[in-house]
């Protein structure tokens, strides 16, 4: 007889813990990133506006590196090239309390930190420059401004590429499984070695990433939709 197919074999039992604790780590993964990155992602889009030459030309550098060095690279320079540089005192407290996730975390946050704040900075670009101004003749600090006045308005300009950064940031998770971070598509590739269910491992998990990425969609054009009204 060929092939049956039979998902009762992933969906119970030890292999079904396992896609959870799979889906656990990536849920993880992409939380934490998101809100580093994005807190990252205002501070440079904040620096870089400054009008000194060499903070912007070290933000500018930040952001070419992580936008043209492909991610799974960068994930490979965190996990091996600073292993090499620490010391093994260091390095093996980091692998006990596990240093593949820590590693994962702070690239994929550094990675959207570079798009994100040239989102931000794109909107910060159609604020017309007089709205700086008039913050700072009413009595505002540079970053009392940035924070009332400009940056509020450049995150709703932003907020469209910004919403699809994070879909981005969520499926860009499965990466971390190159330097062997127990995420979603690692532990799809685990449960498949181990029960030979090829289609029904990697078709259970396909679905979790699709049910996630639609939702992630949905609450994306709820929130476009709610916050255009809001500034009406």
């Amino acid at each position: 007889m060929g092939y049956q197919l039979d998902f009762s074999k992933v969906l119970q039992g030890e292999y079904f813990d396992l896609i959870l604790q799979g889906l656990q780590t990536t849920m993880v993964l992409f939380v934490i990133s998101w809100v580093l990155g994005l807190i990252l992602a205002i501070f440079l889009t904040v620096v870089r506006a400054i009008e000194f030459r060499p903070t912007q030309f070290l933000v500018a550098a930040f952001v070419e590196y992580h936008r043209n060095v492909p991610i799974l690279i960068q994930l490979f320079v965190w996990y091996f090239g600073f292993a090499v540089v620490l010391p093994d005192v260091v390095n093996d407290y980091l692998n006990d309390v596990g240093a593949e996730i820590g590693y994962a975390i702070v690239a994929l946050a550094l990675n959207k930190a570079a798009y994100m704040s040239e989102d931000f900075r794109s909107g910060l670009r159609s604020i017309h420059p007089a709205q700086m101004e008039a913050a700072r003749a009413i009595g505002l600090t540079y970053l009392g401004a940035m924070k009332w006045v400009i940056l509020p308005q450049a995150w709703r300009l932003a907020l469209p590429a910004l919403l699809g950064q994070t879909l981005i940031l969520f499926k860009g998770t499965s990466l971390a499984a190159g330097i062997g971070v127990a995420e979603l598509s690692y532990q799809a590739r685990y449960v498949e070695e181990q029960s030979f269910r090829i289609f029904e491992a990697y078709g259970v998990v396909t679905a979790i990433y699709m049910l996630i990425s639609f939702a992630i969609m949905w609450a994306s054009s709820f929130l476009s939709t709610r916050y255009r009204l809001r500034v009406k």
